[in-house]
């Protein structure tokens, strides 16, 4: 995923899938400088930061 595309989800009144590594996750925080998203994987309970371009976006769910 592209860091601007990261950044339109996180400001939208919208719910979309993201997945990282094929988990589903939700995006609390990026970093413009490092081009890293402060994640939590919701099927864990585990929160990371990964780099931006390793997410995969999935469908919008309103």
């Amino acid at each position: 995923m592209e860091f601007e595309r990261a950044q339109e989800i996180v400001n939208s009144p919208d719910t979309y899938e993201v997945f990282y590594k094929n988990k589903l996750v939700w995006i609390n925080g990026l970093d413009p400088k490092s081009k890293t998203a402060h994640i939590k994987i919701l099927s864990e309970d585990f929160t990371e930061d990964v780099p931006v371009n390793e997410l995969k976006e999935g469908k919008n769910l309103h």
